[in-house]
């Protein structure tokens, strides 16, 4: 199987975490392909970010289609991600929306770590879209943070335990998300730490992808209208077009 994974950031350090642990979760025969967004920011942190990664991850999706049989998103929020459900004709999933629905199975309540306050909002905003609002126990995050988004993984890496611990003892947590992509991989670093599952957004994707691809096999195109899209990236508005 093959499978494609956009970081919707333009990040290079970020897209080579995502691609380690998107690798390091895949099963054997899986073949994974991870891209930065083509154009866009360095790090999606706010609501203004998210709809301007939207069209970018689009862009990467788009630009590589017929070449994979299912894709994640890989930036906590699914920027464009109802989009790719909609226009493509192989499953799509979101590392939140993965990492919402794996914890909820883990644990009766999950709660969501992050390195920076500054995401909350777009979180919540993701997961009152999921519908798993009522699932969540709590979240707890970080300060601001200015550095590279490639190193706060590591740098941020004795914050991130203190979160955990603090989502399970003060807040129930039963499982714990560490919630975005410039976390990816770091939950097996530290799961011996904290003492319920943590989930991995990209691992978590990565693996309901595999299952995906195998519950729903690709089909027949789904019909489009033939619109003229204008403005976009050419390989956005070609979604659009007839097949």
């Amino acid at each position: 199987m093959r499978l494609l994974v956009v970081n919707s950031n333009t990040t290079e350090s970020v897209t080579a975490r995502i691609d380690l642990a998107a690798k390091a979760a895949a099963s054997p025969g899986t073949a994974v392909q991870t891209v930065s967004a083509p154009f866009g920011l360095p790090l999606i942190v706010s609501r203004a970010d998210w709809l301007v990664a939207g069209p970018a991850t689009l862009a990467a999706l788009a630009a590589r289609r017929g070449q994979y049989d299912a894709a994640v998103i890989a930036c906590f929020g699914d920027p464009g991600l109802d989009a790719a459900k909609e226009l493509l004709d192989v499953p799509v999933l979101g590392i939140s929306e993965a990492a919402f629905h794996a914890a909820s199975m883990l644990g009766r309540r999950f709660g969501v770590v992050s390195f920076t306050a500054a995401l909350r909002p777009m979180f919540e905003d993701c997961l009152a879209h999921h519908g798993l609002a009522a699932r969540c126990a709590g979240f707890r995050m970080g300060p601001a943070f200015a550095g590279d988004p490639g190193l706060v993984a590591e740098q941020r890496a004795e914050l991130l335990v203190d979160l955990c611990r603090q989502s399970v003892e003060q807040d129930g947590a039963e499982a714990v998300i560490l919630a975005g992509g410039p976390l990816a991989g770091l939950a097996p670093v530290i799961a011996d730490r904290v003492p319920v599952p943590l989930v991995d957004g990209t691992a978590a994707a990565v693996r309901m992808a595999e299952a995906l691809v195998g519950l729903a096999p690709p089909g027949a195109p789904r019909p489009k209208r033939d619109r003229a899209l204008t403005g976009f990236a050419g390989e956005i508005a070609a979604l659009y077009a007839a097949p």
